[in-house]
């Protein structure tokens, strides 16, 4: 019988060649969330994540070529800042499955649906900085249980991490988008009631004490 074991090496061998020329590394983004001291609006709140914000994928060409890239999943985190944040906000806080499911719920005073409109990244080798760089755009959307509008209004959340400290792509983008959505809880948490239409919406219901 012949000795096919040469053979079989050299395909393993350059199958792994391949895989590795494909250039492509994956961050799962990973991190804690404070909760913010703020005092809680006497609201019941629904929330709505939709497939894009909890499943949100960035992808960031890293060379000429096209073929080395960086694939940033921060669905899950995202989920997780809101989870946080909210809750400290407001009094109560339901998750909703789907917008259709809102009538389901008889109680809730609004309904609120974070979607992310942007998401790049500042990389040391193409930024000629020591620093690696997130900057994230949101658009917040409020809206009564029946889908009336009240506000419609852009965030931005922005982190860095030096070289120094995190000397590797992966955790130093990881740990600046951490940092970015921690930049964003603390925004949300202080300035929710002082969105124009938010405090008009608020002072309708007699809420003016809780968001001055």
């Amino acid at each position: 019988m012949r000795n096919n074991r040469p053979l079989l090496a050299l395909l393993t061998g350059l199958s792994l060649a391949l895989l590795g020329g494909c250039g492509v590394s994956t961050i799962n983004v990973a991190g804690d969330y404070p909760s913010p001291l703020v005092s809680k609006l006497p609201l019941t709140v629904g929330v709505y994540y939709g497939d894009d914000f909890r499943n949100y994928r960035f992808t960031e060409i890293t060379d000429a070529t096209g073929k080395d890239q960086l694939i940033i999943n921060s669905g899950a985190s995202q989920v997780a800042l809101f989870d946080t944040v909210l809750p400290a906000v407001f009094e109560n806080v339901v998750h909703l499955e789907n917008l259709e499911s809102v009538s389901q719920h008889d109680n809730l005073d609004a309904v609120f649906v974070p979607v992310i409109q942007e998401f790049q990244v500042g990389l040391p080798d193409k930024t000629k900085l020591n620093v690696f760089e997130i900057w994230i755009k949101y658009n917040m959307r409020l809206s009564e249980a029946d889908g009336d509008y009240i506000a419609d209004w852009v965030m931005t959340a922005y982190g860095k991490s030096p070289t120094e400290t995190f000397r590797s792509t992966d955790d130093g983008v990881n740990n600046a988008t951490v940092v970015a959505l921690r930049d964003l809880a603390a925004s949300f948490a202080l300035g929710f009631t002082r969105i124009p239409e938010v405090n008009e919406w608020l002072r309708e219901r007699s809420l003016v004490d809780a968001a001055q």
